[in-house]
């Protein structure tokens, strides 16, 4: 059963994809900042991290950047209602794995997210 960190600072957002994954098969945590995030990957292990962009204090490119320094091993997703490319988000070099626009459809996105943890670990969207 994938593991997942949904990283947004929207509630509505975070508890709507905390249950929706949860009946898609996933093992979720949540968290509503960057700072939040760091602690609970420092307390349950989980392969993917789902960041939304746009959240406050340290934004999820920062995000993404401290998960790829201190845990490695997960794989790291970025998220916005803002459309990046894939060669925007490389450039960034911030080691995420992917991008995914919102709003989700929920059946794409767990396929997704099932796609990037089964794949072999490298940073390309």
């Amino acid at each position: 059963m994938p593991r997942v960190l949904i990283v947004d600072d929207e509630e509505n957002q975070r508890r709507t994809l905390s249950i929706g994954l949860k009946l898609e098969g996933f093992q979720v945590v949540a968290a509503a900042s960057g700072e939040e995030a760091l602690r609970v990957l420092g307390a349950h292990a989980v392969d993917i991290a789902l960041v939304d962009l746009m959240i406050p204090g340290m934004n999820g490119l920062e995000v993404a950047r401290m998960i790829r320094r201190t845990f490695p091993a997960v794989r790291v997703v970025l998220s916005s209602a803002y459309h990046l490319s894939a060669r925007q988000v490389e450039r960034a070099d911030c080691g995420a794995v992917g991008f995914v626009p919102k709003p989700y459809k929920l059946s794409e996105l767990s396929s997704y997210l099932r796609s990037k943890v089964e794949a072999p670990a490298q940073a390309s969207c």
